[in-house]
């Protein structure tokens, strides 16, 4: 059974920086992709990041492109996200996924989820 557990979720100051951990378990995840989806009060879950387990290759939405990074340590089964000069819209709860197959920014595509952690920007 696949398991997804976030960490590293916080209160934090606009500018700072903070990373986000995603432990998963339950199968070998080569052939997958993870993904990294928020969701802020009163709106929509929205695509943040995505990585190819076993390439590597990344994926991400405009909002975050050149703040966010996301990777992946195959020896530890945990995806990473690491989020740099945050913003106050960039509070919500982070959630990860995963699929098989190549990585999707409809988060409709993802059936196994985390529980999520929170992220807050605030000074």
């Amino acid at each position: 059974q696949v398991q997804l557990v976030e960490s590293g979720g916080g209160l934090v100051q606009p500018g700072d920086s903070l990373r986000l951990s995603c432990a998963a378990s339950g199968r070998t995840f080569s052939g997958y992709a993870m993904g990294w989806f928020r969701q802020a009060p009163g709106k929509d879950r929205e695509f943040v990041a995505a990585i190819t387990w076993s390439t590597g290759d990344t994926f991400y939405a405009d909002g975050v492109k050149g703040r966010f990074t996301i990777s992946r340590d195959s020896t530890k089964n945990t995806v990473y996200l690491q989020m740099n000069r945050v913003k106050p819209e960039d509070t919500a709860v982070y959630s990860c996924a995963t699929k098989s197959g190549g990585p999707s920014s409809t988060s409709y595509a993802y059936p196994y989820w985390g529980q999520g952690t929170q992220v807050t920007v605030s000074s």
